[in-house]
């Protein structure tokens, strides 16, 4: 279907014009909505297998709810095209998280469509209960609806939202539990397995969708039930009633495809009070084949042929940082019989699944779970195990308590690899590591290291497992710097000891992490000019090199610091404390990250609005040249 053929999709600009189909339009819309998806999404990569699970969901809530003063909540961001679109955003959907366009995610800012941001996991439950319990204490008649699924309910702040509300019996709110098996990778733990218990009990399911075609049309008998369905889930489905236990009225599970039973059931939940949870059964990936039959790779496949399915993928020798990481791991593991791995919810987004394979019973996916990923990895540490915890960097966020408190302070040699550090590109603000290098910084015990390239990665993990020490490596997300590394012998590194890559008069560099390589680029070119500017990689952000520190301060008039990480508490600002604490008076200027959230686009076009790719760092160095002179 080419979008010249559209009947209903370019007739829809807002959930009042949803309203005016019929059943049958409506089918035909979600189908064209469907492969709209799929055809932007072949040339503009985004979040595509989640949001394709979810059309039929995005589109019964609008129907059924007086969207935006109803108001959706949804977790998980990238499940969210559908509504995107829906809500009047159809042609800024070209757009889709490139710089200057819409968002991939939810943004308050961006419509009043869009209740509450979501770019991380488990927080439509809490947020939605406030909206909800916000409007029982204003006296406004409003439907709350949280959203959430992709595995996020295994979030610990899922629980404690379901705990929390639950306790309030008068307050209304929805959860709709999007189940559809999947985080990024198979879903994993009990929950999980309990959920499937649900979905596939027959007798249950049989008697629930006999009572929702009466119930649904018949709100007295459906309130009588109510008070009796408790016992009957009891009797049909024993040791299963999770929610219930939690006070929220459990119905479903119902298919999530099925367009007239979703508007047919949200239509009678409405007149529902109290806490209630509908659990919704829906295919990751539905209505396009090899989405369907491959869905962590069509989670986020990039750019491909919408008629073939074939990925388009650019051919490169150069491995993926992931990559080095995941294959590094596996050699120490062959090496070490006491080291593990552990990732919440991302063995393929992190490269862990290369342990997974050969070694799975030494390699845990503990779910959506960041602050228990690194408890359990002390736990593990304490009894004698090296574990390697990797996390993206943005969402080690969650878990900088659980880092102090269970593994800084008990000095556990938990080795934290940080996925994804730095600017990541184009999914933007809540997924960016911008934060890691300044918080973990101020945390004693700890040591933090960045590689410049991928064989400094390898030596680093390496480093990291003879430390014996709490120890975090952070790199960036994407390709290498193209440096030799499958086969090389493992080198320990001095911690706390940086490197001189380059001499130089009068104007020093120090950079962290793989940012060194654009210095060296800006570097080249001023030597071209005929300039000599040393570079210094620090290679550790915590201890700072304090003796390659003095040193500089002695030679330099003029450093300039680049990091890829926030400026506000960096590694920017450690090297000038240092100068000042020492009496040394060099000029400093500090490249990085600014004091605000930035937006999303390509790496390159971020790096450069940044003022730190190669050619912002030459500028700041013609720039100092000029000064001198």
């Amino acid at each position: 279907m080419m979008h010249s053929e559209y009947k209903w999709l370019d007739r829809i600009d807002s959930p009042d014009d949803l309203k005016k189909l019929s059943g049958s339009d409506l089918r035909q819309y979600c189908d064209e909505l469907r492969q709209y998806i799929i055809e932007q999404c072949s040339s503009n990569p985004g979040h595509l297998a989640s949001s394709l699970g979810a059309v039929e969901l995005a589109v019964a809530l609008h129907y059924v709810f007086n969207t935006p003063d109803d108001k959706i909540v949804w977790d998980v961001g990238h499940q969210t095209y559908a509504h995107k679109i829906i809500t009047g955003r159809r042609e800024a959907f070209r757009t889709n998280r490139k710089l200057g366009g819409i968002s991939g995610f939810p943004r308050m800012s961006e419509s009043p469509y869009d209740a509450f941001g979501g770019g991380h996991a488990s927080v439509s439950i809490s947020a939605a209960f406030g909206m909800a319990k916000a409007a029982e204490l204003k006296g406004e008649q409003r439907q709350v609806v949280a959203v959430i699924g992709d595995g996020s309910m295994t979030g610990g702040l899922a629980f404690e939202g379901l705990n929390n509300a639950g306790a309030s019996k008068q307050t209304n709110l929805l959860v709709i539990l999007n189940d559809n098996n999947m985080a990024i990778d198979q879903a994993t733990g009990a929950l999980k397995n309990y959920l499937v218990k649900i979905s596939t009990s027959r007798r249950y399911n049989a008697i629930k969708r006999r009572l929702w075609r009466i119930l649904s049309h018949t709100p007295a008998v459906l309130r009588f039930c109510q008070k009796a369905g408790n016992a009957v889930k009891q009797g049909l489905l024993k040791n299963s009633n999770l929610f219930e236990s939690l006070n929220f009225r459990y119905f479903g599970p119902i298919d999530g495809h099925n367009l007239p039973e979703l508007v047919r059931v949200l239509t009678a939940l409405q007149r529902i009070e109290g806490p209630k949870l509908l659990h919704v059964m829906t295919v990751k990936g539905k209505g396009y084949k090899p989405a369907e039959c491959n869905k962590p790779v069509w989670h986020a496949p990039g750019k491909f042929n919408p008629e073939t399915g074939e990925r388009i993928v650019s051919k490169t020798e150069v491995a993926r940082y992931q990559d080095v990481f995941g294959q590094t791991l596996l050699e120490l593991a062959r090496a070490d019989e006491r080291i593990v791995g552990i990732t919440p919810a991302m063995p393929s987004g992190s490269s862990m699944n290369i342990l997974m394979k050969e070694m799975p019973e030494r390699c845990f996916d503990v779910g959506i779970a960041e602050g228990h990923a690194v408890t359990f990895s002390a736990g593990l540490a304490a009894a004698g195990m090296v574990p390697f915890c990797n996390i993206y960097s943005s969402f080690m966020q969650r878990a900088y308590d659980n880092v102090i408190h269970d593994v800084a302070i008990q000095r556990l040699p938990v080795v934290m690899c940080l996925d994804r550090g730095g600017l990541v590109g184009e999914d933007g603000a809540t997924h960016h590591g911008a934060f890691d290098l300044a918080y973990f910084g101020t945390v004693p015990n700890l040591t933090v290291a960045a590689p410049m390239n991928e064989l400094e990665l390898r030596n680093m993990m390496f480093t990291a497992l003879e430390a014996g020490r709490p120890f975090a490596i952070r790199y960036p997300r994407g390709n290498g710097a193209g440096v030799a590394w499958r086969d090389e012998p493992f080198a320990a590194m001095e911690i706390g000891r940086g490197r001189c890559l380059k001499e130089g008069e009068r104007i020093a560099v120090l950079t962290i992490g793989t940012v060194g390589n654009f210095a060296s680029e800006a570097i080249a070119r001023m030597e071209a000019d005929g300039i000599r500017v040393a570079h210094y990689d620090l290679r550790f952000a915590k201890p700072l090199d304090q003796e390659l520190l003095h040193e500089v301060g002695r030679k330099f008039r003029c450093v300039v610091t680049v990091e890829d990480g926030a400026l506000r508490g960096g590694v920017g600002e450690a090297v000038v404390a240092f100068f000042c604490e020492h009496g040394y008076l060099p000029k400093v200027v500090s490249l990085g990250i600014p004091d605000r959230f930035v937006e999303h686009g390509t790496p390159a076009q971020l790096y450069a609005q940044c003022g730190y790719d190669a050619e912002g760092i030459y500028r700041t160095l013609k720039s100092l040249q000029e000064s001198l002179q």
